[in-house]
């Protein structure tokens, strides 16, 4: 019999999540957690059409921070346990971050005609967001390790 004939069986398949388990469930877990603070926080501060949307950009910019404040926490201060970064970078800050609700308030804001307002959310965004990471990150290794620790 020559290979790919239809009386050949199909090579086994492994599962895809096969010993991810546990993983997938901890970033389930923690991305319902995280996308209901941040569903909390679209509540209690709306953004009314053609304005800026506070919530949106707070939320970008706070989980920044905090992964910020994670990655070095998680990788260069303690030994975590394996399913914490999943858990909580990718889960519960995955979650609560919104990127693409960035990305749809600023396409609403230009098809609205609030191009000052769409070209301030961006720059308030991307800016904050990375800003604040890199914050997280120094604040993080000063805290824990002292001045010398910052480049």
């Amino acid at each position: 019999m020559t290979e790919g004939t239809p009386d050949e069986a199909p090579p086994p398949r492994l599962p895809v999540v096969r010993g991810q388990g546990r993983a997938v469930a901890v970033v389930a877990v923690g991305g319902v957690l995280g996308a209901l603070a941040r569903w909390g926080v679209g509540l209690a501060l709306p953004a009314p059409a053609g304005t800026f949307p506070w919530a949106t950009v707070g939320i970008n910019v706070l989980g920044s921070l905090l992964m910020g404040v994670l990655v070095v926490v998680v990788t260069e201060v303690t030994d975590a346990h394996p399913l914490v970064r999943p858990f909580l970078a990718v889960g519960v800050l995955g979650g609560f971050t919104t990127f693409s609700t960035f990305a749809t308030d600023t396409q609403s804001l230009l098809a609205g005609g609030h191009r000052a307002t769409a070209l301030a959310y961006l720059a308030a965004t991307v800016v904050g967001a990375v800003g604040a990471c890199a914050l997280g990150v120094a604040a993080t290794r000063r805290a824990a390790f002292g001045r010398a620790a910052v480049r």
